[in-house]
């Protein structure tokens, strides 16, 4: 359960305490973002349509969208013989000079100084698989540097909770969760940002907190990046730093351990850096939602969105009204169908997850039990595991979506397997705040580490 820098800075209750949050910098960033995309389409080398992949006969043109352009389930079915993380499609997003670099940063208050290169962006569509196992197609931003060395790493940087499909990062021109790909793409790194399943141009709904399912899509985004970066020019080495805030910091641990865990597909993990993630859905998410802890609006969404699509995925209650009251019970599911916004989630819904949920749920909710504690033990469990490369958890002890016990139980489970992992407090911060004050120093330490090779 976790907040995504895909919406705002401090949006919600979390840092506003309204019920609707502003995109930040909406205004600054688009202007920023609508020239460099019109210079990246003017000036790009290749088109899309040669960026097919073989066997692909679709075209398309820089920024479009998902009408009837991407290879959804049937086309995946229609080439038997391309496994998981196979290339379909690149489109490009634009160029971008350092100077439209640090201006997209500055409108989303994130420190620039760390900016030495420009950025070219890439939406890739790829092969994986559903969370059933079964083959389909996910969408991801691929940023490679523009300078520099031709041969270099790449850092998988997972986002947050979205309930749109086109806040996803390779949709939206100012979405600040492209924040992660110009920063570290911008110094020396390729980065792969996943969209996850049922978001950007992938087909279906989202598998929200679905450990198994984004980490098969986040192995999948960095394969199809390899073979990106080498029909663009480029090359990447077999180092991977892995990052990502929120959910995505709950997702990084994750893909990390996937990483190490004797199937390295390739890839050689450098260094861990998660932001804010959820980590401790059982023992300190789930109570922080209750007891205050967690603000009213991030609460009702993250526990609205978690029990309807993890019902999706096995049987929590046979009917909606089971788990939520009158007149919301009709009307929740369809909410979390990729096409809602967050601000439709928050305006039909009550205040807070009290009052969605039936008296009955909510106690089950802070005592899990049955197929509910099923569904959260199995996407807790991400830090349970021994690094063999540094880490560091980043957090803020003034976080009202997913508080800092988070970190403090990932460093727990990590010490039990004799790893010393900090939790780096980033101050009186809220969530979103806690990435714009770590997402800078997390650059800095990527470059440390490759430095020490």
């Amino acid at each position: 359960m976790t907040k995504s820098i895909a919406r705002t800075a401090g949006e919600h209750a979390g840092s506003t305490g309204g019920r609707r949050g502003s995109r930040m910098g909406r205004g600054a960033v688009a202007a920023c973002a609508a020239a460099a995309l019109a210079l990246g389409a003017a000036s790009e080398a290749v088109g899309a349509g040669a960026l097919a992949a073989p066997g692909d006969a679709s075209s398309r043109t820089a920024g479009s969208t998902r009408s009837g352009a991407t290879v959804h389930g049937d086309g995946a079915r229609s080439h038997p013989h391309a496994g998981r993380g196979a290339l379909v499609r690149i489109a490009p997003l634009g160029r971008f000079s350092p100077a439209e670099v640090r201006d997209f940063l500055t409108g989303v208050e994130v420190d620039d100084s760390t900016v030495r290169l420009g950025v070219r962006l890439y939406r890739l569509t790829y092969r994986t698989v559903d969370a059933g196992g079964e083959p389909t197609t996910a969408t991801g931003l691929f940023a490679l540097p523009s300078g520099g060395p031709r041969k270099v790493a790449l850092v998988s940087d997972t986002h947050g909770t979205m309930v749109h499909r086109d806040y996803a990062p390779s949709m939206e021109a100012d979405s600040p969760s492209r924040s992660g790909a110009f920063l570290h793409a911008s110094a020396g790194r390729a980065v792969a940002a996943p969209d996850y399943l049922g978001l950007g141009e992938g087909p279906g709904t989202h598998p929200y907190m679905d450990t198994r399912s984004t980490v098969t899509a986040s192995v999948d985004m960095l394969r199809a990046a390899r073979s990106a970066a080498g029909r663009l020019g480029g090359q990447l080495t077999s180092d991977v730093y892995a990052t990502g805030f929120s959910q995505g910091g709950q997702a990084a641990m994750a893909l990390g351990r996937e990483l190490s865990d004797g199937r390295s597909y390739g890839f050689r993990l450098r260094g861990l850096a998660p932001v804010a993630g959820p980590y401790d859905i059982e023992g300190e998410e789930l109570p922080a939602l209750f007891d205050g802890r967690v603000n009213d609006t991030s609460g009702l969404l993250y526990a609205s969105y978690f029990l309807v699509a993890q019902n999706r995925l096995r049987p929590l209650y046979a009917d909606p009204s089971e788990a939520f009251r009158a007149p919301y019970a009709h009307e929740v599911e369809g909410l979390f169908d990729s096409e809602h916004t967050e601000e439709d989630v928050i305006g039909t819904l009550p205040a807070n997850a009290t009052e969605l949920l039936t008296p009955e749920y909510r106690a089950l909710m802070e005592k899990p039990r049955g197929p509910l504690l099923d569904a959260v033990r199995a996407n807790d469990g991400s830090c349970d595991w021994r690094p063999e490369v540094p880490v560091g958890l980043y957090a803020s002890g003034a976080d009202t979506d997913v508080p800092i016990g988070n970190a403090e139980s990932c460093a727990e489970d990590l010490a039990a397997h004799g790893v010393r992992a900090p939790v780096l407090d980033q101050g009186p911060v809220d969530h979103f705040g806690s990435f714009r004050a770590a997402a800078p120093k997390i650059v800095r330490w990527f470059d440390r580490l490759q430095h020490q090779e």
